[in-house]
């Protein structure tokens, strides 16, 4: 089940055992996290009536917008992989400055701060158990120096974080790198061929053939974008202006 936020279409992801499927209580987590306060709040109840209890919290990235899962479930720890929990103890206070400027800009006002206490660090590679099967965690940096992708192969379910979205170009934030980003896309391809949907951290999910249309068009982006193409063509539904501008970034990260 996909919950996508009204804010940068950021997805949640509940994920369960595929033979817990039809139990109402089935155990599950829940991956990433929408960004409005109404939305964390409705999280819950929305899960719950759905047929998920989520019992544990992953997210992809230390990026706030990925971290707000345990507003909605404090009482839940939130597993993070091993360079996820670098990344936070390496910059204390940043995901929670970084929230508030986005709800100082989005004139957002929040009952609940964002806590990171209860935060776990996982193996990247590595796995998860959910009832009987596995959750496979795989690296996944390139965008930040962090990074992880999860693939319920069960379920046929891949979460592949910031990657693979059809509203947004690669974009090479603070600790990203056009190598790793590739190497990422190049791990990304086999599990994507493996699975029957994709959800990335932005946009809509993705069955397997549209899945691996994006991934070809980024890997062309990431072409264009070490060539110093300052006007490249970007995949149709990403060329605008927003896009264009992380373009710039990208370039002058690379440069």
């Amino acid at each position: 089940m996909v919950a996508t936020s009204r804010l940068w279409q950021t997805t949640a992801t509940a994920v369960r055992a595929p033979e817990n499927a039809a139990d109402a209580g089935a155990e599950a987590f829940l991956i990433d996290s929408p960004y409005f306060p109404d939305e964390l709040e409705l999280l819950p109840t929305l899960l719950s009536h759905a047929g998920f209890e989520v019992r544990g919290l992953l997210a992809t990235h230390a990026d706030f917008d990925h971290l707000l899962a345990r507003v909605a479930f404090p009482e839940l720890t939130l597993g993070v992989g091993e360079p996820t929990m670098a990344r936070i103890r390496a910059e204390p206070g940043a995901a929670q400055r970084a929230l508030r400027d986005a709800d100082a800009e989005h004139y957002v006002k929040r009952e609940r701060p964002l806590s990171l206490g209860g935060v776990q660090a996982l193996p990247v590679p590595g796995h998860v158990g959910l009832g009987g099967e596995e959750l496979e965690v795989y690296p996944a940096e390139g965008h930040t120096a962090d990074g992880l992708a999860i693939f319920a192969r069960a379920a046929g379910v891949l979460v592949c974080g910031d990657f693979l979205s059809d509203v947004e170009i690669p974009m090479l934030s603070p600790g990203g790198s056009l190598a790793t980003y590739r190497a990422t896309l190049a791990r990304l391809a086999p599990l994507v061929e493996a699975a029957e949907v994709t959800v990335p951290g932005h946009g809509a999910p993705h069955d397997r053939d549209s899945a691996l249309a994006i991934l070809d068009e980024d890997a062309s982006y990431l072409d264009a974008l070490e060539a110093g193409e300052e006007q490249p063509s970007l995949p149709s539904g990403r060329d605008s202006k927003r896009q264009r501008a992380i373009h710039a970034a990208n370039l002058a990260a690379v440069a």
